[in-house]
């Protein structure tokens, strides 16, 4: 099989883990099929082809100027405090030359770029939470979806904050090579095979506020890691030793969310986890994330994910080795 070229736009304060994430994976896509030449041929490069310092202080030092590097076939823009000031001869080459690429990527705020360019005119988008109003208000002909990690809408993908890079890699992987490499990539950097897009970008301890006070913490806690007990609010409450009524009310001004709401959201997340990473039956799964049915399981994916366990399962295990 052919190489793929992978280039990576660098430029100065760049964020560094949008940069080396998803390299990581692409590079590691060669050592988990045994080739030594690898799978993808990573190049990065800078519109000088002059080493640029990352936010985080890093200094990489590019293989090209950008207007020597080659026409690959996936173009990767990562993001970071450097999309804030735009560089109009940044922007400028992305508009005359990323078309030319078979597949483009943005990591981050590295949609704001993209954006800039024209090229998501038309286009579903994601990009990092924090900055998807700022990415709607300045390109309204842009579709901003906050919600998943990734977005793919024909040859362009993007995707959200630094982490979200690596789940849309590992989902290029197994695209271009297989389920089978994209797992053995992920296991060598002991992440999951792959979040789907479509997963929110905050999971349920980071989408609820981390309570202030201690009871309260030790009950969000004991939710994640017992979502198969009774998680009633009268029984958290108890836990928290405070009457039902103020357990309730406490919960959501400290996390922004009711209990009951943040007791779904956990089950949902152990659930497709279980979905993902065992063999187990959709029955002991319903059991074991506190459905207590298959029935009960099965519309709160419906709800939430607008599919089946069932099909969740075939769309997102990797097939066994």
């Amino acid at each position: 099989m052919a190489q793929r070229t992978v280039l990576v736009v660098l430029f100065e304060d760049v964020q560094s883990l949008d940069v080396t994430g998803p390299v990581e994976v692409f590079n590691g896509a060669g050592a988990a099929r045994g080739d030594p030449a690898g799978a993808y041929r990573v190049r990065t490069a800078s519109l000088d082809g002059g080493p640029v310092r990352t936010s985080s202080g890093l200094t990489l030092v590019p293989d090209h100027a950008l207007a020597d590097a080659p026409v690959p076939h996936t173009l990767l823009v990562p993001g970071g405090h450097g999309t804030r000031l735009l560089d109009p001869q940044l922007v400028a080459w992305l508009r005359e030359h990323a078309p030319r690429a078979e597949r483009i990527v943005s990591v981050c705020t590295g949609a704001v770029l993209l954006a800039a360019a024209g090229l998501l005119d038309g286009r579903r988008a994601t990009t990092h939470w924090a900055y998807c109003d700022t990415l709607a208000a300045a390109h309204p002909e842009v579709e901003v979806d906050p919600g998943p990690i990734y977005v793919r809408d024909g040859k362009i993908a993007t995707s959200a904050g630094v982490t979200a890079g690596i789940d849309l890699a590992l989902a290029l992987v197994e695209e271009d090579l297989g389920r089978d490499t994209a797992l053995t990539v992920a296991r060598y950097l002991v992440v999951f095979l792959r979040r789907p897009g479509n997963q929110a970008q905050f999971s349920a301890q980071l989408a609820a506020q981390t309570a202030q006070r201690e009871p309260l913490r030790e009950v969000q806690q004991w939710i994640t890691e017992h979502p198969s007990a009774d998680l009633t609010v009268a029984s958290l409450a108890a836990r928290a030793r405070l009457s039902p009524r103020h357990f309730a009310r406490a919960f959501h001004a400290e996390s922004g969310t009711t209990p009951g709401r943040y007791v779904e959201r956990v089950r949902l997340e152990h659930a497709r986890r279980l979905l993902e990473d065992t063999p187990d039956g959709v029955g002991e799964i319903s059991r074991a994330s506190g459905y207590g049915t298959p029935e009960a399981m099965r519309r709160a994916f419906v709800k939430a994910l607008g599919t089946s366990p069932a099909e969740y399962r075939r769309r997102f295990r990797p097939t066994t080795d």
